[in-house]
């Protein structure tokens, strides 16, 4: 007996809408479409994918209920987006997520952590399978690894460092970047624009202070910038290494993995990515080389930005720097001191109509 392929739809938000696109343009490569059951549980239990590949965040798609109940491998998912037919999708299977695996990926069940939160939001039922994008409109302006290859190329640059953030820059990333710049030919700045947790720095504020830096302290011929759409996951040292695939796909050779990479509210050690991204490479090639830098901090003694490689004083004239410090700051209405803020990316964040995420 043949069974009929049935067609059904499920409406999707933006950021799966992103996804799509990001699977589309080879960004979340070797990613053909959302991940079924064996991927999933791979990347939860092992970060790899069933063909050995280093992934460690899953990529899935969430749907109700009534869908999950009648949708089989062999069908076809047809995925709208704000009532608009977008992608399609080849289904190869159907699975039910718990709290045991939002555990392996976050490290905490917690409602708190906003990667967590969001994930609980959505429908617990997945379903995976190649998918296309129908309406090829949603590509316009999209990151694409063919167009920033091709940029990398015609700058002459053999070896591209790139730096992840979601926040202005400050002394401490500039610090860390100029040390990527040593290294490389050129630098990569990519910051993330797309879903942040609330309270986070605008899109247009980080953007804004990277433009700054670039227009009035890099080399122009040793910098480009533009930002990810991706969202934030907050998931630490797991998304640390996806962080890396992304920039490797990119086309940078190496990356900058720092001090609590991608971590929120105190959820990861402030150097568990290093060690994940250490026992990864022992074991697999990911591609990519990964700069794995200490927290740069200023120096009352020694005057400069330095690190506990290099300075004797972390626990006696160390004053912090972080995208955190400097949240609070602008929120309580100080202006951050030159030795952790420029005073020019500090008045460019503060020109933005939005600085921070309501």
């Amino acid at each position: 007996m043949i069974r009929m392929i049935k067609n059904m739809t499920v409406n999707i938000d933006e950021e799966t809408l992103q996804d799509i696109i990001n699977i589309e343009t080879k960004l979340l490569f070797p990613l053909q479409g959302f991940m079924g059951s064996e991927d999933f549980y791979s990347v939860v239990n092992y970060c790899i994918l069933k063909n050995g590949q280093v992934f460690t965040i899953p990529v899935t798609l969430d749907i109700p209920l009534e869908i999950y109940k009648n949708i089989k491998a062999g069908d076809k998912l047809i995925l709208e987006y704000k009532g608009k037919q977008a992608a399609e999708m080849d289904v190869e299977s159907t699975f039910k997520i718990t709290e045991d695996d939002l555990q392996k990926v976050f490290q905490t069940k917690e409602n708190s952590h906003p990667g967590v939160q969001k994930e609980k939001n959505r429908f617990p039922y997945r379903v995976g399978g190649s998918v296309k994008l129908i309406e090829k409109a949603y590509l316009k302006g999209a990151l694409c690894p063919e167009e920033t290859k091709h940029i990398f190329k015609e700058k002459g640059w053999k070896t591209i460092v790139g730096f992840q953030t979601r926040n202005p820059i400050h002394k401490a990333h500039e610090h860390i970047q100029r040390i990527g710049l040593e290294v490389c030919d050129g630098l990569f700045i990519n910051p993330i624009t797309g879903w942040k947790k609330q309270g986070d720095f605008t899109q247009e504020a980080v953007m804004a202070a990277y433009n700054k830096m670039a227009e009035e302290f890099y080399p122009r011929d040793q910098i480009y910038i533009a930002g990810l759409k991706t969202q934030m996951r907050y998931a630490g040292p797991r998304e640390a290494i996806f962080h890396a695939i992304i920039r490797r796909n990119l086309g940078c050779t190496h990356f900058i993995i720092g001090r609590d990479h991608a971590g929120v509210g105190g959820y990861y050690g402030a150097y568990e990515a290093h060690e994940l991204a250490r026992k990864l490479t022992e074991k697999y090639d990911l591609g990519i080389h990964l700069l794995l830098t200490r927290e740069p901090y200023y120096c009352k003694k020694c005057g400069q930005i330095v690190t506990d490689k290099h300075c004797a004083h972390y626990d006696s004239d160390r004053i912090e720097i972080s995208g955190t410090i400097i949240r609070k700051y602008l929120k309580e209405g100080y202006i951050p001191d030159e030795i952790m803020m420029r005073k020019e990316i500090f008045e460019s964040i503060l020109n933005c109509k939005q600085v921070f995420i309501e």
